[in-house]
């Protein structure tokens, strides 16, 4: 799917849901009903998926529509960066995953990192805020904000999780294959530069 026909599909399906989110009067809703209906048949007809299976994604979505937050954690051992091979797609990427309610981003990335790596591990630094749509290896349905923390390594030990079928440190010259639904080889060669130079200021977008 172009990346054009995902951004005009995501911001129908915005309105469409911050309409119904807001508006009372009977035909309106039936005209933000619509926009949904349209822009999951602009998905489907693009991105090979069937369009019950999106229709049923937005209907989980309620009141207005704003990025998701996704929590990487980001820890070096020797140079080399955590890394772990997940079931879905058999690839690897920065433990993490979407933020939970009633959790901070700190106790996020700790909670995510013990349950897919084993180690323990505590926050240290915000490394970056990175818009997904500008790193479009592999657009998705919705829009997300990516945090990625910077994480000391304070006890456990490698232990795969529910998610997870692989723990590994890599270099910078020997990534695996990348699951680019959460992390593309520019975003880790940008977090290898933080390991080099711990006083760079943290980016955004």
């Amino acid at each position: 799917m172009s990346d054009k026909w995902i951004d005009w599909a995501r911001r129908i399906q915005s309105v469409g849901q911050s309409g119904l989110a807001f508006s009372k009067d009977i035909f309106d809703r039936e005209r933000y009903e619509e926009l949904l209906n349209i822009s999951a048949e602009m998905m489907a007809d693009h991105s090979g998926l069937e369009v019950d299976a999106i229709k049923a994604m937005f209907a989980e979505e309620s009141g207005y529509q704003t990025p998701k937050v996704d929590v990487r954690g980001v820890a070096f051992r020797e140079g080399k960066i955590l890394l772990v091979k997940e079931k879905m797609d058999d690839r690897w990427a920065l433990p993490g995953g979407f933020g939970d309610v009633g959790l901070s981003p700190s106790e996020n990335v700790t909670k995510e990192l013990k349950e897919e790596t084993g180690y323990d591990v505590e926050p240290v630094k915000l490394l970056a805020v990175l818009d997904s749509n500008k790193y479009p290896l592999q657009r998705q349905p919705f829009h997300y904000y990516k945090l990625f923390i910077q994480c000391k390594i304070v006890g456990g030990h490698a232990e795969k999780g529910i998610e997870t079928k692989g723990i590994a440190f890599f270099g910078e010259d020997e990534l695996p294959p990348l699951s680019y639904r959460r992390n593309t080889e520019t975003q880790l060669r940008l977090m290898f530069e933080f390991d080099r130079n711990p006083d760079k200021q943290a980016a955004i977008d």
